[in-house]
């Protein structure tokens, strides 16, 4: 890999003028991890890229999902072998080679509620899974399935409550920070040549010949225009797909659907357990995850046809994580210890089918018109392949030979040394004079670039101190990311940088302005920009808070939208 680029003020003006001046062969519009995908694909192909996003890379579906990595045990019963088996090889890939600074296994029970048949069917599901999974495995693969007693799951998970359970299976899959490892995906595009842009909106599509041979790219910061050539534009919008291939002109091949999925954060001490859970429900599988000092628990699946940008999350859907959890706790959470609350939306295929959890989370691949190719669908695990497939299709219109993809073998910004530097964590405590478990927390969180973090406090001994408010983060992680991690706005500090909006009961309002004034000098804030960007964010949180108390989508909706946004986005105000 050539040297990892900063995505700071400079690069971000240096990136404006790039997509002026360049001739691109590939345009992606969309900056989830599918987008940012496609632009890695791209670039390690030797394709001429740039990947721009109307708002912050990850900020719709690609920082709200379960943040797992996992095959989707439930697909094994739709009988979707081919897609729980390239999402496990995707697993194994990630954990041992793309980013196992990023993805970690984590160890679930399947608690069984039925004697005699249960059992036997579990374990054949289970069994299948874990074959899958040793399919040309790159290592040692996770751990197999373990059956347990009732007794013995009790004590793996004191929480559940006797009569819950007669039994349970544990078995392993993985998790990452969703937002994080869409943000690396990007910085290692850039780092291999792409041209990368948040907070750039595409307003218009230019077309010549019959075909789209650019778009008119809009700074949502300054309202400046620049027209891009690009012999291939890529839509990869997840659920604005439709809304683009309007913009575009023509009708596209498929269609997308949104699929709600609500979680709620709650305080690890109020679940006292040492696994996850994987919980049938009557319309699918509810998770509940261990994060941290948390838990994630959900999700919903309900069709939405409100804000794209903004789903919101009412009290019916929380109401409804927690009466099925409650069936298994033996003590039952209440609304008042949860910590935070995310609602995303999943981008389906649209299909024949009224249920959105029966529609598919296969991928599609498409050329709706000469010089654009779109892809949707899929889950976020298998966000490689899509994009591989995604730049197959581009190869064929592009002027000259596109070699195969080569992401299998790139591993992600900071994943190179990091094993090692996971063996030193006591000198990089001692050197920098910080806990253990606090120069651990860094490395899961930036690999083998924890020490260029770090170095920022060199000048700066008080960016090593704790975020006021949020103490599992250090003030030396907000410079960085506004000098090296593309945040324009504290909502990129406090909900995808970090988890902070999710992750304490303030949800960020306390750590807004010491935030605000630590990277004011890095983003040349002046003091009413501080004081606007703490006005909005609180707005933010205190319209998330009055939605989750409403009824029902269309009130919840209300409530959420009612908020100033900091990045005005014409064109999906727009259509949507």
């Amino acid at each position: 890999m050539t040297a990892v680029r900063p995505l700071g003020p400079e690069q971000r003006a240096q990136a404006w003028a790039d997509l002026a001046e360049g001739d691109f062969e590939v345009l992606v519009v969309g900056g989830g991890v599918t987008g940012a995908g496609v632009a890695l694909d791209a670039a390690t192909r030797g394709l001429r890229t740039a990947l721009v996003e109307a708002r912050d890379f990850a900020s719709g579906t690609s920082s709200r999902s379960s943040k797992l990595f996992h095959g989707g045990l439930r697909y094994l019963e739709q009988f979707d072998f081919g897609l729980v088996r390239e999402a496990l090889h995707e697993r194994d890939l990630s954990v041992n080679r793309l980013a196992p600074h990023l993805v970690k296994p984590v160890p679930f029970l399947y608690p069984l509620t039925h004697r005699g048949w249960e059992r036997p069917y579990v374990t054949a599901g289970l069994a299948l899974y874990d074959g899958l999974a040793r399919l040309g495995a790159l290592s040692e693969p996770m751990p197999a399935q373990k059956h347990l007693t009732r007794t013995g799951a009790r004590r793996v998970f004191p929480a559940l409550k006797p009569d819950a359970l007669v039994g349970a299976v544990r078995y392993y899959d993985a998790q990452a920070d969703d937002a994080r490892h869409t943000l690396t995906v990007a910085r290692t595009a850039a780092a291999y040549g792409a041209t990368v842009l948040n907070s750039a909106e595409v307003v218009a599509f230019e077309h010549a010949g019959g075909r789209v041979v650019g778009a008119r790219v809009r700074d949502v910061e300054t309202g400046d225009e620049v027209d891009v050539r690009s012999e291939v534009v890529v839509n990869a919008t997840g659920v604005w797909t439709d809304d683009v291939q309007t913009l575009v002109g023509g009708r596209g091949r498929f269609h997308v659907r949104a699929s709600k999925g609500v979680h709620i954060v709650v305080p690890r001490d109020r679940i006292n357990g040492e696994a996850g859970l994987i919980l049938r429900t009557e319309k699918s599988v509810l998770f509940v995850i261990p994060w941290g000092s948390h838990w994630i628990v959900g999700t919903t699946d309900t069709d939405w046809e409100l804000d794209k940008a903004h789903p919101a999350a009412s009290k019916a859907d929380i109401d409804y994580i927690l009466h099925h959890v409650n069936r298994v706790l033996s003590v039952p959470l209440t609304h008042d210890d949860i910590t935070g609350v995310y609602a995303g939306l999943r981008p389906l295929l649209s299909g024949e089918s009224e249920s959105t959890s029966q529609l598919s989370r296969e991928h599609a691949v498409a050329r709706p018109m000469p010089g654009v190719i779109a892809v949707a669908g899929g889950k976020y695990t298998t966000y490689r392949p899509m994009a591989a497939d995604a730049v197959d299709a581009v190869a064929q219109d592009v002027s000259r030979r596109v070699p195969p993809s080569v992401t299998d073998n790139i591993p992600l910004v900071g994943a190179e040394g990091y094993a090692a530097m996971l063996n030193s964590l006591d000198g990089l405590s001692r050197r920098w004079g910080i806990p253990r478990f606090r120069a651990e927390h860094l490395l899961n969180r930036f690999g083998s670039l924890t020490p260029d973090l770090l170095a920022l406090a060199e000048d700066r001994p008080e960016l090593l101190d704790p975020v006021p408010g949020a103490e599992e983060y250090l003030m030396a992680e907000m410079v960085w990311a506004a000098g090296h991690e593309a945040a324009l706005h504290l909502d990129d500090l406090l909900a995808r940088r970090t988890r902070i909006s999710i992750e304490t009961t303030h949800r960020g309002v306390e750590c807004a302005e010491p935030v605000a004034r630590a990277v004011a000098d890095v983003l040349g804030w002046d003091e009413q920009r501080i004081a606007n960007e703490v006005a909005s964010y609180s707005a933010r949180v205190e319209a998330e808070r009055r939605s989750q108390t409403e009824p029902g989508d269309q009130e919840a909706d209300a409530a959420r939208v009612a908020a100033p946004d900091t990045r005005a986005v014409a064109v999906g105000r727009a259509l949507g």
